[in-house]
């Protein structure tokens, strides 16, 4: 698929981040985008964007509310696209959608656990058999799911449980490299591609505080707070005289440098994998840390989870995010 033009995607998660850029830069091409997400203030915000953008006459942008991890609602974002875009086939599927949370199987809660499970590969999961149908009714199609570094390396840090994410991704990129022979015997028409960002400035951070805590608010709640409290106080830190007001301006912080201070921003890891599908690649790395990441994990696999590896690794990029 050498050009999006005339074609139709569908993206989960197209209110903010890497979705909100491969929305805009898609319609830009003069491709027809369906996006899904679980704000429609976000998604609401991309359309705005789009639209002062000024895309191509005749370009078709619906938004539709679905929680991914529900095949019920993927089921209605998929009725509701065929209605409003008037058509029975897609020929891009970005499986986008993410969410954290749930990092320790010890000490956070079964419900949050699973919902990032649930959203980062169900969602991918559920996309598939949802809109494959009208992948085998284009004329050629793509499927585009969102694995990360941490699909080879289940870890941000020493210091950071990580396994419900982590365990997500692994998964994400196993079906997909799975795929690859699946499709090529059955669908031949459909390409697959697995994408591994690095370190990219998004709102995931913010984001998966309101999808966890089903709310569309930048408020913490009292919930939130102590299970900040507790997530701090489980790496090691001493949170005995730490304020409720200090533990908010901390998580704000923490959302802003991910967002504001990462060394790729959204717009530009977009603007790799969508590079990567026209030349038909099967994995996508996205940011220099993804590809160094990539190599020192396969040169010393037996080190990857010490101290000292991320530490290192670290340094040599400066590179922080859970250490």
């Amino acid at each position: 698929m050498k050009d999006f033009a005339g074609k139709t995607a569908v993206i989960t998660g197209g209110g903010t981040g890497m979705g909100r850029e491969l929305a805009r830069q898609l319609v830009a091409e003069g491709c027809n985008v369906a996006m899904c997400d679980v704000s429609a203030k976000a998604m609401a915000e991309t359309v705005r964007l789009i639209e002062a953008d000024g895309p191509p006459q005749g370009t078709k942008v619906t938004t539709h509310i679905a929680d991914v991890s529900l095949e019920a609602a993927l089921i209605a974002f998929r009725e509701e696209l065929k209605e409003q875009q008037q058509t029975d086939r897609i020929h891009l599927l970005f499986n986008n959608a993410g969410i954290a949370g749930g990092g320790s199987m010890v000490t956070d809660s079964r419900a949050a656990w699973e919902k990032t499970f649930n959203v980062c590969w169900g969602g991918v999961y559920l996309g598939v058999r949802t809109f494959l149908p009208m992948l085998m009714a284009a004329d050629e199609g793509h499927i585009i799911n969102t694995s990360s570094v941490n699909g080879f390396w289940a870890t941000i840090g020493p210091n950071t449980s990580h396994t419900s994410y982590a365990a997500a991704k692994f998964a994400v990129k196993g079906f997909t490299e799975a795929l690859i022979t699946d499709l090529r015997l059955t669908a031949p028409h459909i390409k697959c591609s697995v994408v591994m960002p690095g370190h990219i400035g998004t709102s995931i951070v913010a984001n998966s505080r309101k999808v966890q805590a089903g709310v569309d608010s930048d408020e913490m709640s009292a919930e939130d707070i102590a299970a900040a409290r507790a997530r701090a106080a489980a790496a090691g830190m001493d949170m005995t005289e730490v304020s409720d007001d200090a533990i908010r301006a901390l998580s704000v912080e923490a959302a802003r440098r991910f967002l504001e201070d990462a060394p790729m921003t959204a717009a530009a890891a977009a603007k790799v994998i969508l590079d990567g599908v026209k030349a038909e690649r099967w994995r996508i790395l996205v940011g220099d840390d993804a590809h160094k990441l990539d190599e020192w994990v396969r040169r010393d696999p037996e080190a990857a989870y010490e101290p000292k590896f991320y530490q290192d690794f670290a340094a040599e990029v400066g590179w922080r995010l859970g250490g």
